[in-house]
């Protein structure tokens, strides 16, 4: 459970305060044993749902083998190495960013510069730590050239890949950041704006969408947003265990 009077603590010491203002009180994340036993086992599938397996039956050692030898679309002649992803391989929670920038192209791991780091910021700020009960990934796993966009035609390549992640890691909640994430996962064009506030679905799985770590870097005024954000998917992770 969360102590509220660390919260602010916490804000403070990590600056997202009084940036990251408090909307009342951030709902207790569900202790660890909450998860169902549909959650921890991979030949399990859940209750009404299809879980289609765009990128075949690969497990991790397989998928990830795959993904390390993939030249599929142009990405791949452009980056050092590919980035698979990071995290608990049963997590509860996945965080979805958009591709890989220098540091991470350069050091094969999502999320390593500024932008990582206020990531870190952000997850401390909910009782969250990358790698426990926390995968982290990206729509692409080559970096685009100049940080750019990924292509359409670059997402529709590398976009399996992450499904089938998320396939195998049966999270109980997918947290979106930036807009190239959420329309990808979502399969449809929208604003961003349009898109935050509200509790989506992935295959069944709750989805709740927020700004990317860099875009708040550039405009941190709207840190106050993406609290609002990370205290929505607080709340819905807490309505999963309680359903």
């Amino acid at each position: 459970m969360l102590i509220v009077n660390r919260e602010e603590a916490v804000l403070r010491e990590l600056n997202l305060y009084p940036l990251w203002a408090r909307r009342g009180q951030v709902p207790p994340l569900p202790t660890s044993g909450a998860r169902d036993s549909a959650g921890e086992s991979e030949t399990v599938s859940s209750p009404g749902t299809s879980r289609e397996q765009p990128a075949g039956e690969h497990g991790w050692p397989e998928l990830k083998a795959k993904v390390r030898g993939c030249t599929a679309c142009k990405l791949r002649a452009g980056c050092t190495q590919t980035v698979f992803g990071a995290g608990d391989e049963k997590a509860g929670w996945v965080f979805v960013g958009e591709g890989p920038g220098a540091d991470e192209d350069a050091r094969g791991e999502p999320f390593v510069g500024q932008a990582g780091k206020l990531l870190d910021n952000m997850l401390a700020a909910i009782g969250l730590k990358r790698g426990r009960n926390v995968y982290i990934g990206n729509i692409v796993k080559c970096r685009p050239p100049g940080n750019r966009a990924p292509e359409t035609d670059e997402i529709a390549q590398c976009l399996p890949y992450l499904q089938r992640q998320i396939d195998l890691i049966r999270p109980r909640l997918i947290v979106a950041l930036g807009k190239t994430a959420a329309t990808a996962l979502l399969g449809r064009e929208a604003a961003l704006g349009s898109l935050r506030g509200t509790v989506h679905e992935y295959r069944g799985t709750p989805l709740v969408i927020t700004y990317h770590p860099a875009y708040l870097l550039r405009s941190p005024t709207e840190k106050a947003k993406a609290w609002q954000d990370l205290c929505l998917a607080v709340k819905t992770m807490n309505a999963t265990a309680g359903g």
